[in-house]
């Protein structure tokens, strides 16, 4: 049930006469400051990816990049490719570990015909 179908539950409820207009104010504060929470605690949680790429030989980074974890799923979601086919961690590992809410290195690739290293972390 969404936050706008219990405001119309609580209005119709004071419609109705099933509660006061003071009872269905308060549950309306109530449900506005829940929602309120939820999206705070959301928005703490929030991660991104970050990727980096090093240069084997001169080990400067070529790339160094954060994503936001948002972006992520909705792209790996779409059908993306992240990750080489040979790769040890899929599309699904990634995911799961933003949802772990772990930061941390998940993945890490030397591709030595390229002379790169690929690093992956959640943040």
């Amino acid at each position: 049930m969404t936050t706008t179908d219990d405001r119309l539950r609580i209005l119709r409820m004071v419609e109705q006469g099933q509660i006061s207009a003071e009872e269905g104010a308060r549950l309306l504060e109530a449900i506005t400051n829940d929602a309120a929470r939820i999206r705070a605690r959301a928005e703490a949680r929030a991660r991104s990816l970050r990727v980096v790429v090093t240069d084997l030989h001169s080990r400067r980074q070529k790339i160094n990049v954060t994503i936001p974890a948002s972006l992520v799923t909705v792209g790996l979601k779409l059908g993306a490719r992240l990750f080489p086919r040979d790769a040890s961690v899929t599309n699904d590992d990634v995911l799961r570990a933003i949802e772990r809410d772990m930061p941390g290195r998940i993945f890490e690739l030397q591709d030595l015909e390229e002379g790169e290293r690929i690093e992956i972390f959640v943040e």
